[in-house]
């Protein structure tokens, strides 16, 4: 996920109560903080402390004796880049290996996470490794509480809750919620961006966006989803309105400033995307390389998490389309959104099995099966959420610690 996120005061006895998922207006005055807010903090901070206790469980329990242990798994693989950046910076230029030929360095990492890593390590004192972890777990709790809020206000409490526990728990590679990476950042000021627009405190999205900007290049979905909000708000007013056009721009700074830095210190405008491409192979290739991954592992032998990769990537694209065929149903800045996010990993030739780590901030495909959950009998919805979070602690835990390199 950071702005006023309060609901309505008890109206008077004659006023009827808001609808449940409507937007209330907010009173002239009253208390800053009310039982909205206490509910809404008490429940995402239930759902995150279990969920890290479950997935924190899994991943000592599949670490084989001898294995790097826990620590070590939580910055594994990118986190140890971010710690890298937050102990010593961002190199001066491009990196070569033994044979001459270009490597990917740190440059490919967006500053805000290692910033907020170097500020608590140096607030507390803890090594830069267990400040990353540590505030990866802040940002978790904060997000779940900016989705929480976002979510009771479109659907009700109860679909929200169901949500909050899908999104941390049960999701395939949730886990990395509460590694050393910007995940749980990014998904934090994400869900701020959002909430603030539903709440159209423009100002405060445009900032949030923009920070979301600094933290991970797939923020494009943020800027669009602030854009269409603005859009529809100056539409229903029949008016060009001077908030929210100035939240947009603000949405649209975040990103291009840190490529421009990059591209500044490496001495060609297109610096980041030669880092990122030589590194890790990432570059747009309107979808060829998931498609060609999706048939290699529908049609030729592949071992069990290429395959469950593929079936998952295909169940969460179904379920982005199930949200648009019911659109009307749907805000549309989180359609948007949410199909933006699906459209980013998809539509790049990275590495697949980081596709589903890439698509964890998304929120829009746990929205169908939230919203059923949230329609059953509560014996029903308890036994589908166990197992769902069975299934998504034990996922993550076995790509981390047995296929190591799922992440």
């Amino acid at each position: 996920m950071h702005q006023t996120l309060s609901e309505t005061a008890r109206p008077p006895k004659a006023a009827p109560a808001p609808q449940r998922g409507s937007s209330p207006a907010v009173p002239a005055a009253g208390p800053r903080w009310r039982p909205g807010w206490t509910r809404a903090a008490g429940v995402a901070l239930g759902v995150y402390a279990g969920a890290a206790a479950l997935h924190l469980f899994a991943l000592v329990l599949l670490d084989k004796p001898g294995g790097p242990g826990l620590m070590d798994r939580l910055v594994a693989w990118d986190g140890g880049l971010y710690v890298s950046i937050a102990e010593d910076g961002y190199p001066k230029g491009f990196t070569y290996g033994p044979d001459g030929e270009l490597t990917g360095n740190t440059l490919a990492f967006f500053p805000l996470y290692p910033l907020l890593v170097r500020a608590v390590a140096a607030t507390t004192g803890m090594g830069a490794a267990t400040a990353a972890v540590v505030t990866a777990h802040l940002c978790c709790a904060s997000a779940l509480f900016a989705v929480l809020r976002l979510m009771t206000r479109l659907y009700g409490s109860r679909t929200a809750t169901i949500t909050v526990i899908l999104l941390a728990a049960a999701q395939p590679m949730a886990v990395v919620f509460f590694m050393g990476y910007s995940e749980a950042l990014f998904l934090a000021l994400a869900a701020a961006t959002l909430l603030a627009a539903h709440r159209q405190a423009w100002i405060s999205a445009g900032i949030s966006a923009l920070l979301s900007g600094l933290t991970r290049p797939a923020a494009l979905a943020v800027v669009l989803a602030v854009a269409v909000a603005a859009v529809l708000h100056m539409k229903r007013e029949a008016r060009l309105a001077a908030r929210p056009l100035i939240a947009v721009a603000l949405a649209c700074l975040g990103t291009p400033v840190y490529l421009l830095w990059v591209g500044n210190r490496l001495g060609r405008l297109d610096g980041w995307f030669v880092v990122q491409e030589a590194g890790w192979g990432t570059a747009w290739d309107n979808g060829a390389a998931t498609l060609d991954f999706l048939a290699t592992a529908a049609l030729e032998e592949a071992g069990w998490v290429p395959v469950s990769t593929a079936l998952l990537l295909i169940a969460l694209t179904v379920a982005t389309a199930m949200t648009w065929q019911r659109r009307q149903a749907t805000w549309p800045p989180l359609l948007v959104y949410g199909t933006a996010m699906l459209v980013i990993t998809l539509g790049q030739s990275n590495f697949y099995h980081s596709k589903l780590r890439l698509l964890i901030p998304t929120l829009l495909f746990l929205v169908p099966a939230a919203r059923a959950l949230a329609r059953a009998n509560r014996r029903t919805a308890i036994t589908v959420l166990t197992g769902a979070t069975l299934f998504g602690c034990w996922y993550g835990a076995h790509m981390v610690t047995v296929w190591r390199y799922a992440i």
